[in-house]
């Protein structure tokens, strides 16, 4: 088996645990899991496929890796809790290696169908982050790796290498296969961030949404007087003989024998 091979494997296990994973916590049933997980490991491959011109159908004769994605989220959907967890503390190690294979898997492919470096560049970031956006889009989250972490970088940091003949041999492909996943683990333990700017309380009332100012309480009761006085008559001679009516036996009861 070639480096190409190997890269697609590393990847597509570590992406199918993570997919499966994300559908347990949001409780998902198997089949929830089993459709995450495979969006995960495949959909970065399907975006790419698709935006670099090869046919989607290619991904029908990848039946190993189905297979592999299958054995992985079947695994990590019995193992115990404590097993889960240790997972869980090393997530991002994983989910690193996914990257890093994923991407150097893309590149690959741009390159040797002899694309322009835009186009390798974005065969790399979509292989290496495609799949993870899907899951998170799938399970209603905000997709991590668009928001809080310099993840789509080291990706298009392979595919620069990869087009730049930088890395060609195995021993090299491998080496930045490692470089990548140190990184990754780098940017995670010193939180770097990429420079954003929120608009969210910026904009958060529209000068159109303005509420009402309330009025002041004798406005408000001078406005009641003249509505009172500006209604007919009918409605103040109901209003008037409004009390006596809801109770015509009140007087009665009151002066009753009985209650003497």
């Amino acid at each position: 088996m070639d480096i190409f091979g190997v890269f697609s494997i590393i990847g597509t296990i570590a992406f199918a645990v993570s997919g499966a994973i994300v559908a347990m916590e949001e409780e998902y049933d198997i089949l929830g899991v089993f459709v995450l997980g495979l969006v995960t490991a495949f959909g970065g491959g399907v975006v790419r496929n698709v935006l670099i011109g090869i046919p989607v159908s290619t991904l029908w004769s990848q039946g190993e890796l189905f297979k592999i994605a299958l054995i992985s989220m079947t695994i990590a959907f019995i193992l115990p809790i404590s097993w889960l967890n240790r997972w869980r503390r090393s997530e991002a190690f994983f989910d690193a290696i996914g990257l890093s294979a994923f991407a150097i898997q893309g590149a690959l492919y741009a390159t040797q169908i002899g694309h322009p470096v835009s186009a390798v560049l974005v065969a790399a970031m979509l292989t290496g982050i495609g799949g993870g956006i899907i899951r998170d889009v799938l399970a209603g989250r905000k997709p991590l790796v668009l928001r809080d972490e310099i993840y789509a970088v080291w990706a298009m940091l392979a595919g620069l290498c990869i087009y730049n003949k930088w890395f060609e041999s195995t021993i090299e492909l491998l080496t930045l296969f490692a470089i990548i996943i140190i990184l990754r683990m780098l940017s995670v333990h010193f939180h770097w961030r990429l420079p954003r700017r929120s608009l969210k309380h910026a904009f958060a009332q529209s000068v159109y949404d303005r509420p009402e100012q309330p009025q002041s309480q004798p406005q408000t009761e001078r406005a009641t007087t003249e509505k009172q006085m500006d209604a007919p008559v009918e409605l103040k001679t109901a209003a008037k003989i409004k009390p006596a009516l809801g109770n015509p036996f009140g007087a009665l009861v009151r002066k009753g024998w009985w209650n003497r």
